[in-house]
């Protein structure tokens, strides 16, 4: 039998710098005692909410925060991951969209939804009598203008990821590494962050938005955004799925058309996280 490959000296100090950050984490989570993690069922705040569970069990509880912006694929997703984790799961209603300052989608929109979210757990953190509230906010979050950071610091929430010093790709290759079904989800984004800055967020236009995403990802599609601007519906997926969302078009054209949507594009700079930030220094 061939001999497995020495691994690089690199790799071994990444791996060695991996294992560090990991300790580090639930070194973390310990030292909280309890923690309610506000857990929207995305990659991040999934192994927060794992590490967190096998480090302080019962006093560890992930709360999802229900709402026209949270997509009924999110949320089935995080109570099933939450069922496979053996964690504590709550579903509380979120009512952020009936905040004007929200709902008329200004540039710090998320500053909104998240004093809403971080009111929300909070009070229900409290109740439980859990010292702490946490969040999934990593290194990289850091790198985009995410004024709902802003509200985690005036909330006092804390961010066990960021204080660890671990980045988007070293969760997912933990997460890999410890054998967790989530280590390979897309990222997700609420709903509301496909309306451009300046339209009103309605639970028609977060629907309509929805029900095409699910209509494309039937197609095959992994990860998509449908960018809502008007009439027109901006279709944004991995430039490596490009190709194939082209030849899928007429099915992509007649489920946009479904939804409805006179003009249906495909954006060839493909999928980019936050891509409507770019109008920001127009806006402002």
């Amino acid at each position: 039998m061939p001999e497995s490959p020495t691994p690089a000296p690199h790799d071994r100090d990444h791996g060695a710098e991996l294992q560090t950050k990991l300790a580090s984490l639930r070194a973390i989570l310990r030292e909280m005692g309890s923690v309610l993690v506000a857990y929207s069922g995305g990659l991040d705040s999934a192994f927060v909410l794992a590490m967190a569970q096998q480090e302080l069990g019962e006093r560890a509880v992930g709360l999802t925060a229900i709402s026209p912006s949270l997509p009924e694929r999110e949320r089935r997703d995080a109570t099933r991951i939450a069922s496979e984790l053996g964690a504590r799961h709550e579903l509380v209603e979120s009512r952020e969209i009936h905040d004007p300052r929200y709902a008329e989608n200004p540039d710090n929109r998320c500053f909104h939804c998240k004093s809403e979210l971080y009111r929300i757990t909070a009070r229900r953190s409290r109740e439980l009598g859990l010292e702490h509230v946490a969040n999934g906010t990593n290194l990289d979050d850091l790198g985009d203008y995410r004024p709902g950071l802003d509200a985690a610091t005036e909330a006092s929430v804390r961010s066990p990821l960021l204080e660890a010093g671990l980045h988007k790709d070293e969760v997912r290759a933990l997460a890999q590494q410890l054998g967790l079904s989530f280590w390979d989800k897309p990222a997700a984004a609420c709903l509301s962050s496909r309306i451009p800055y300046g339209t009103g967020v309605t639970p028609e236009r977060l629907s309509q938005v929805e029900r095409l995403e699910d209509a494309l990802l039937s197609l095959g599609l992994r990860q998509v955004r449908v960018r809502h601007h008007g009439e027109l519906a901006r279709i944004e997926v991995p430039r490596e799925d490009l190709a194939r969302a082209f030849d899928a078009r007429e099915a992509i054209l007649e489920a946009g058309r479904a939804q409805g949507f006179t003009f249906v594009t495909l954006d060839l700079a493909g999928y980019k996280s936050g891509s409507l930030n770019q109008l920001l220094p127009v806006l402002q």
